[in-house]
């Protein structure tokens, strides 16, 4: 690929077209992104280099406008650092900027030594972190406007052609709400992308956006030995921060992944009625009780309160009590009736390496109510 990178890799957060005379048509790398007049692609992104002193983590999560940002933009390397390389990206950057960290050198040195030979260097955007929480970014001058970076502690955001400076200081005002916190490194991360996202990011709007995050941990073996505790790469999505935070939350069943609350309704009846008829749940039962019938109790209710209004208030709290009963003992999904589920489940052939206890599925669901109506027509 040589030295600059400009095709299978990409980086760019939202996508306006400059104005073209009619039948004019500009240059585009493989990607799609708009070359300009000196031959460089014109990615745009904003980014987050981040460590954490008290777990040895360091991050890079980044959001762009071309598909695939996590080849090319965000570099970690555990015990050293992080470096975001983006603008008219020079990949190298990544893997260099972290050699020269790991030798010690200081991460504004380390910029100067990157862009000493750099013919193209206005045209870069660079931000890079150590482990001692020093950080430092470049932005060349001929970055598009909204272009700019902030350093705070342990972490640096950088980003180019943005709706404003608004969404730098979004990401940099979350990521430090959250210092001390104990909260992870990558979730902090995350939150910190998604509200700078929220402010607009990139001022051109496209559909081709991708974002991705990586984490290195000394303490964590990764696959092969690379020290890479997370790795998220959302290779494109309409919304691609808002899935990244989906796919961290939900892989590492964090809280916020799902909504969830005490299950009961009529859907549970429906389970435990088909449950008992097939002799899963309480078979002792003679029969299913139906659900009070509450309709008939409120005209009888209208009349009564006209003539006896202590005997109509007394009927009321009778029903309540009864409808109260009813669902406690058939409307809420209980231990007994997952072990219920969990019977029929493994007597149907069901049972799936990982499923929760209980679980109630499509599967499940089907075969249930197959056996249920067989059942019913079986004089």
């Amino acid at each position: 690929m040589g030295r600059q990178f400009c095709a299978v890799v990409t980086l760019c957060a939202g996508l306006v077209l400059p104005s073209y005379a009619s039948g004019q048509e500009p240059r585009r790398a493989s990607d799609g992104v708009v070359i300009n007049d000196e031959g460089l692609p014109q990615y745009s992104t904003f980014s987050l280099c981040a460590v954490d002193p008290a777990t040895g983590q360091s991050g890079a999560a980044v959001t762009t406008r071309v598909p695939f940002v996590g080849r090319a933009v965000p570099h970690v390397r555990a015990a050293v650092g992080a470096v975001c390389t983006q603008a008219s990206t020079m990949v190298e950057y990544g893997p260099r900027g972290l050699d020269l960290i790991a030798k010690g050198v200081e991460p504004q040195a380390v910029l100067q030594q990157l862009l000493a030979d750099d013919q193209q260097r206005e045209s870069r955007q660079v931000g890079l972190i150590d482990m001692k929480g020093r950080a430092a970014a470049h932005t060349g001058k001929n970055n598009g406007n909204w272009a700019g970076s902030r350093q705070g502690e342990n972490y640096t955001v950088q980003a180019n052609i943005m709706v404003g400076p608004e969404v730098v200081e979004a990401v940099a005002a979350e990521f430090e709400s959250t210092e001390g916190t104990g909260m992870p490194l990558a979730h902090r991360m995350i939150l910190a992308m998604a509200a700078g996202q929220s402010k607009g990011g990139d001022r051109r709007w496209g559909n081709l956006q991708s974002a991705a995050i990586k984490v290195a941990d000394p303490n964590t073996p990764g696959r092969g030995g690379d020290n890479i505790a997370l790795a998220i790469d959302v290779g494109e999505h309409v919304e691609p921060v808002a899935e990244m935070k989906r796919i961290y939350l939900t892989t590492g069943r964090v809280l916020g992944y799902r909504q969830f609350s005490r299950v009961e309704g009529t859907d549970v009846v429906d389970l435990k009625r088909m449950l008992h008829a097939l002799g899963y749940w309480r078979p002792a039962l003679a029969a299913f009780p139906e659900a009070p019938q509450g309709g008939n109790n409120n005209q009888r209710l209208a009349e009564l309160r006209k003539s006896d209004p202590a005997a109509a208030d007394k009927l009321q709290a009778e029903s309540r009590r009864i409808a109260q009963e009813y669902q406690r003992e058939y409307a809420v999904y209980d231990d007994e009736a997952m072990a219920s589920v969990d019977k029929f489940r493994a007597d149907k052939g069901l049972n799936y390496q990982g499923n929760p206890v209980g679980l109630v599925d499509e599967r499940v669901i089907d075969a249930l109510r197959a056996a249920y109506l067989t059942k019913r027509k079986t004089p």
